[in-house]
Order: structure tokens, then sequence, then C-alpha cells
């Protein structure tokens, strides 16, 4: 099974390019982050109609022309949830979450705050949207023997380490690589999840952002901010990851990398 996990930075802006990739690579479950509409948006540009065309189920989650996060899937597409479970008032009610069960897997594709800065209440409420999400994967992975199949995959907006950025130095005291953003991706990853990237591919140099002024993308001036992290019984399905810069380079592109995992069958 093939997942990709892309922030297409705007689905009504990027669609034949999006269509166009799942064309050519045959993704069996795409999580998408930064759709930036609604659903009405996306029936406007005919979106979920093209993706059923291709065999695609497409559950999304936006409520304006920020955020926005979707699951397509032709394995499957049930128990689908639109943000965290319970009451959702703002500013959680932002279209930032959505799983679903695709292929046997619990799926969340998710696009975590920014923080814009660290004196900012924007960073407050990043790192109380990570204790949400944490408390909600937690209620999937629940306490059952054995561990279920679960992917978390998307838009984190933090960089787990060093190696995970071009300069760490320069961005120490900035937003994406602060002590409490790492350590609210490490509260996640504590419940059992493996960051498949970096057990893959160690030591720096491998990014998935990289910013549209020039000379970044070619000087791979990024950021590792596009993170799948899996349940054990789904770590050990990896057969490969990789990091589609080829689609990053192209003219028109996102700003992210799509990040792709294919999955074993199960034994």
């Amino acid at each position: 099974m093939r997942v990709v996990s892309w922030n297409v930075n705007s689905l009504r802006a990027r669609q034949e390019r999006v269509l166009g990739w799942l064309d050519r690579h045959q993704p069996d479950v795409a999580l998408l982050q930064e759709t930036k509409g609604t659903d009405g948006h996306l029936d406007a540009i005919g979106f979920p109609a093209a993706a059923a065309a291709r065999g695609y189920e497409v559950a999304h989650h936006g409520r304006d022309h920020w955020n926005g996060v979707a699951v397509l899937s032709r394995v499957g597409l049930d128990r689908v949830q639109r943000g965290f479970p319970g009451i959702n008032r703002a500013p959680f009610d932002e279209a930032r979450a959505i799983a679903a069960t695709c292929g046997g897997v619990r799926c969340w594709s998710v696009y975590a705050p920014n923080g814009r800065t660290l004196t900012d209440p924007h960073y407050l409420f990043k790192l109380v949207w990570f204790e949400r999400l944490r408390a909600a994967v937690a209620a999937d992975l629940g306490h059952s023997d054995p561990v279920p199949d679960l992917l978390l995959a998307g838009d984190l907006n933090v960089a787990p380490a060093d190696d995970d950025i071009y300069d760490p130095v320069r961005w120490r005291r900035l937003t994406h690589a602060s002590p409490a953003e790492r350590a609210a991706v490490t509260a996640l990853a504590d419940l059992g999840l493996v960051d498949v990237t970096r057990e893959r591919h160690p030591g720096p140099g491998v990014y998935t952002w990289w910013s549209y002024r020039p000379g970044q993308l070619e000087r791979n001036r990024g950021l590792r901010i596009d993170l799948a992290l899996c349940s054990a019984p789904v770590a050990g399905r990896v057969a490969g990851v990789w990091i589609d810069t080829a689609e990053r380079a192209a003219p028109g592109a996102s700003d992210h990398a799509p990040l792709v995992l294919d999955l074993a069958p199960h034994p």
C-alpha cells in the first residue's frame, strides 16, 4: 500500500498538479494538508469528482479559505473523524486534523499551527493543540493488544532535531525548533510511534520544505517538518520512504514536497 502525505498549499491553486501526481504515482491513500477551502470550494473546482474518477473516496475537513485537511483512499474510507473528539470550540475548531481507516490502517492527516513567534499567543495555541492531538491519537491507540495499525502524517510545523534544519543555529530562537515544540513531537512518539523517515534516512540534509526564496531549494536549505509517525505494526511494514523533491522543483509547485511511504502487505 502506497501512502503519500503532502501539504499542497491550496488545492484550488494546484488541483492539476495534485491530480497529475496521483496519476503518475498511484498512491492508495493520499493525506493532504493546507487545502485552503471548504467542501463547497472543492466541489466548485470539481476536485471530489476528479478524484472519484480515479477510484478515490474523499473525506475533507475545511471551514474557510485557510488550513484544510483531507484523506483520499481507494482502499476503503471508514470511521471518518473531522477534528478532535468532542466539542471543538475556537480556536480548536480550525480544520487541522482528519482521521479515517483506510485498508485497515487508521490514518491521520494533520496540519499543525505555525506558532508565528515564540512570544505570540499563537505559539501557546500550537502547544495546546499538540496536547489535544496526542490525546486523540492515544484514544485511537487505546490499550489493546496487539497494537492497532495507525499512521499519523502531515505538516507538523516542527523540525524534531537539529539535523532536520539546514542551519540550526539560525533557527535556535525561532518557532519550529524550540524545545517545547520538539517536546510535543516527542510526546507523540512516546505513544509508541516511529518516525519512519528518520529511521530510514538518518543524518542531516533530508528535508520536506524549502522557502520560495531564490536558491533555497537548489542549495538544499530546507526543513524536515512533514513527518510520518507510525505504530510499530505499520512501521514494520515500511518497505520504503522517499521525498519527491522533483515535484517540489517543478514550476508552480507547493513549497512542500510529497512524503511517500510504501507499505508491504500484512504478513
